[in-house]
């Protein structure tokens, strides 16, 4: 909601009431909050690469992922009609009504992401890939106990300024969804609330890609996480003592710390 309402109010207020900057810092406070009102609950799963990525590594049951993905397609649906409520007047004054997906009055964009006219299919692809690897593999990184992980209490807020840092850097191309149910959702509500069937196929049916890319990009950074840290790990002191016990019990025992 406070991302969708950053990019509402720099489109419909034509940069007067914000710029590019603060659509980054909305979506990275807005993270931010996300984990302080749902990670005691579920851990504040809200996207669904990060949830696939879970139960790929081992932590997160593999029955819970259809349920965590449909609730966050829907939270992201019902943010995308809190935003239109919210700034329904704006909009009708913005474009008279005429809401689309393409030209220079297109509205579409305020709630889904959609590419750069010069944005191939392929290039946008990749750009899902490396801006949603770069997400999970910083997450680990920030949970991994055994790495310098963030304090106890600060990993919501790194976690939004990790959010942050890929929209400032990645975003220009199409504008960073890294989160199939971040798009997904709003693109669902857009295509029943006036903008039509033009959603799904603006910028040459580009709406696959926000989908399946982020999965990709997900699993990729987690995968290069755990071949070049996870696996590098030296073992800790119980570690050790476990092992030392287990050698002491059978010498054909083998001990690796992972």
């Amino acid at each position: 909601t406070f991302g969708l309402a950053a990019v509402a109010q720099v489109v419909l207020g034509k940069n007067a009431f914000g710029q590019y900057l603060s659509i980054n810092l909305s979506f990275g406070i807005g993270v931010t909050m996300g984990i302080h009102v749902a990670g005691g609950v579920s851990g504040a799963h809200m996207n669904c690469a990060v949830s696939l990525t879970n139960c790929v590594v081992g932590k997160l049951p593999w029955r819970k992922l259809p349920v965590y993905m449909i609730s966050q397609i829907t939270g992201a649906f019902l943010a995308a009609v809190v935003v239109y409520f919210l700034y329904y007047e704006a909009l009708f004054e913005y474009c008279k009504g005429n809401f689309t997906a393409t030209g220079p009055l297109e509205t579409a964009s305020i709630f889904a992401t959609y590419p750069q006219p010069y944005l191939s299919i392929g290039g946008g692809f990749l750009d899902q890939v490396i801006g949603t690897g770069a997400l999970l593999l910083c997450i680990l990184a920030i949970n991994d106990k055994k790495n310098n992980a963030a304090l106890d209490g600060t990993q919501a807020v790194v976690v939004g300024l990790l959010v942050t840092v890929i929209g400032m850097s990645m975003g220009m191309n199409s504008g960073y969804a890294i989160n199939p149910a971040r798009d997904l959702g709003p693109r669902l509500f857009t295509a029943a609330a006036g903008w039509g069937l033009e959603v799904f196929s603006a910028g040459n049916y580009w709406c696959w890609v926000p989908i399946v890319a982020p999965m990709v990009g997900g699993l990729t950074g987690a995968f290069l996480y755990k071949l070049l840290v996870g696996l590098h790990h030296q073992p800790n002191v119980e570690e050790k003592k476990m092992c030392e016990m287990e050698k002491g019990n059978s010498e054909m025992t083998t001990c690796e710390y992972m």
